[in-house]
């Protein structure tokens, strides 16, 4: 009798490369994927516990699954959620879940294991039939921002190999690559005294895909160097972990630079590539963030006129250097000044792809209808319609005929 899977992914690209390799796990072991949860004999929940936000959307998900579930199959709760707070979540969900575990640790119900046990990180994946794919090349983060707890229940930063992120790039298939980790200028640093490998494994990565595109860079390891690498990749997109620009408040984050150093690295790439996108996150309300604070982030925003955009209210975590600092922020004035911030950068990114009208751009064709070029990451940023007959996985020259929003109209 064939077994069926159900898998549920939440949180971010780094949890949807883990799921894919579940998936070929599963498949190997001989499950096919059901038609919906209700038709499964096990039902998978990969969770996220970035934020309080994130973790409250895992439970509703995994008490909505178990809901959907048919008598007799078993539902299972990994991911960053059951890695993080284990013993609690599985006392709190009680029979709502048949186990609560971490990647990478042997799963038993009855007589029978329901997810085996295997190193995450190293898995091979299928195939995909996309025309873009992320990759993740390292787990782990051995840095101690205030706010983040990822390193608390990810462990130390742990890169794979060139040879096997090659390999998994070629066999994938795919026209794009998306790199990720936790910090993704620092991979290979764990395997040498101090050495980064993150440029050969760019330019090896380049060898076998047209696109090359990298998520996450830490603004002090964008080096001289790396900026080359990333040009040369024809793919000119910066996304730069900033978090905050004020001095005071940088230092209370335990993080480098400051609005002043961002500005000149991202005035030099311009002048290097005028095309060149770029996106950032923001945090807003961190402890001790003050109106001046606030006012310094809204001028670098105005200043900096970055593509896209992300901005966060500050989540307190367990376990991290932020949760022991006074000053908090009244939830209502964060409401206030992320408001603020995104009112000013929908406008920034509306008058960047107004720019764009009458432009050829090329692009890769995604799915019929819709494609993107190097200034839209998958999943995240905005789309550009195109015509339906352009087959995906095939890259052409389009013309920008409308801006919608972050969308484009192109033929």
């Amino acid at each position: 009798m064939t077994k069926r899977y159900w898998l549920e992914t939440l949180g971010c690209p780094k949890n949807e490369v883990d799921s894919e390799k579940l998936v070929g796990t599963l498949t190997a072991d001989g499950y096919q994927l059901a038609e919906d949860a209700s038709q499964a004999d096990l039902v998978v929940v990969n969770t996220c516990a970035f934020i309080d936000e994130a973790r409250q959307e895992s439970i509703e998900t995994i008490l909505d699954l178990s809901e959907q579930r048919a008598d007799g199959a078993e539902l299972v709760v990994t991911g960053c959620l059951a890695e993080r707070y284990g013993d609690d979540v599985a006392e709190a969900l009680g029979d709502d879940a048949d186990a609560v575990v971490g990647f990478g640790v042997p799963v038993t119900i009855g007589t029978k294991p329901a997810v085996p046990s295997f190193d995450l990180l190293n898995l091979p994946r299928p195939a995909t039939d996309s025309a873009w794919a992320y990759i993740k090349i390292a787990e782990g983060c051995d840095r101690a921002c205030g706010f983040c707890a990822i390193p608390t229940f990810r462990g130390p930063q742990r890169s794979r190999s060139i040879e096997s992120i090659s390999a998994e790039a070629q066999q994938l298939g795919a026209q794009e690559v998306v790199l990720v980790a936790q910090d993704l200028a620092a991979y290979g640093r764990d395997q040498g005294v101090g050495q980064r490998a993150i440029v050969p494994l760019v330019e090896e990565v380049a060898r076998h895909v047209d696109w090359v595109r990298l998520l996450y860079l830490y603004p002090s390891d964008l080096t001289d160097e790396l900026i080359d690498t990333i040009l040369a990749t024809e793919v000119p997109y910066f996304d730069l972990s900033l978090q905050h620009v004020s001095p005071p408040l940088m230092r209370r984050m335990k993080r480098w630079g400051n609005g002043d150093k961002f500005l000149a690295r991202i005035a030099d790439i311009r002048n290097r590539e005028p095309d060149a996108a770029f996106r950032s996150n923001f945090i807003v309300g961190y402890p001790g963030e003050t109106e001046a604070d606030h006012d310094h982030l809204l001028r670098f925003v105005e200043e900096a006129q970055l593509d896209w955009c992300g901005f966060f209210t500050y989540s307190k975590e367990d376990g991290t250097y932020a949760a022991t600092l006074d000053q908090s922020v009244d939830p209502a004035l964060m409401g206030e000044r992320i408001g603020e911030l995104r009112e000013l950068q929908d406008a920034i990114t509306q008058e960047k792809r107004d720019h764009l009208l009458g432009r050829q751009v090329r692009v890769l064709i995604d799915q019929p209808g819709s494609a993107r070029s190097h200034r839209e990451a998958p999943e995240i940023d905005g789309v550009i319609s195109v015509p339906q007959h352009l087959e995906p996985g095939t890259f052409h020259t389009v013309t920008v005929r409308e801006a919608m929003g972050p969308d484009l109209v192109a033929n």
